[in-house]
């Protein structure tokens, strides 16, 4: 277990991790651009310190860092995703949330509570959304148990939790378990925050391009039940 139960990350050792981050470092460091990394600090509501890299300056730094290196195990996305959230600059928890989605498939159920881990620590939408969709949408749709994980996740008063937890469906499609989909709707549908409130209205949103009359039958039925935020994003490019 590389997350205690306390929350205290415990980053395990790897020898991929080592040459990833020497790599990683030292490469995205050479990139920096101060200036761009102001605007870009501040767009994302101080959340943390940014070298100014672009995304697509960022990714193509990235292949170079990643060429030649093996396909990671469990272990070793462990303990590169807890490094780079160790770093301060931003665009290095970027680089783990890329790495994650390309390898999660790699990882077991036991990786749940390091994904809640980068989930909970310097939370924000851009690596929570990624985290939910890819990472722990992933995990639960490999292992089914996962699934009352995310029961109880929905009700976690982290909001970015639950906000994992409302999300983590998203790329699901027909495979969506559409009751719960609408269970976790409605028991943060009274939630005052608006990453939740957008939440519920974007996952709505995902699930009416498979089933729209669903969608839209559920809120006529739920009527008044839900922030006009969360029907708008729902309803959103519906006939």
């Amino acid at each position: 277990m590389s997350v205690t139960g306390a929350g205290t990350a415990r980053v395990p050792g790897s020898v991929l991790a080592d040459t990833v981050l020497e790599r990683l470092t030292a490469t995205y460091a050479a990139a920096a651009d101060p200036e761009r990394a102001v605007p870009m600090r501040a767009y994302m509501k101080d959340i943390a310190p940014f070298l100014g890299l672009t995304t697509p300056v960022r990714r193509a730094l990235s292949r170079t860092v990643l060429e030649g290196t093996p396909r990671p195990d469990e272990t070793d996305c462990t303990a590169i995703a807890l490094r780079c959230w160790e770093l301060p600059e931003r665009e290095y928890q970027y680089f783990a949330v890329d790495y994650l989605r390309r390898h999660v498939r790699h990882c077991t159920s036991g990786f749940l509570p390091v994904a809640r881990h980068l989930v909970s620590t310097v939370p924000w939408w851009d690596t929570v959304d990624a985290l939910a969709s890819h990472v722990v949408g992933g995990l639960v749709a490999a292992d089914p148990k996962l699934v009352a994980d995310m029961d109880v996740w929905i009700v976690d008063e982290d909001l970015w939790v639950a906000r994992t937890a409302l999300l983590h469906q998203l790329r699901y499609k027909e495979r969506t378990d559409t009751e719960r989909l609408f269970a976790y709707c409605l028991r943060q549908s009274g939630h005052p925050d608006f990453f939740i409130r957008k939440a519920i209205g974007w996952c709505l949103r995902e699930y009416a391009k498979t089933d729209p009359e669903a969608v839209r039958g559920f809120l006529a039925r739920e009527k008044g039940r839900f922030a006009p935020l969360s029907v708008r994003e729902a309803l959103k490019n519906q006939p």
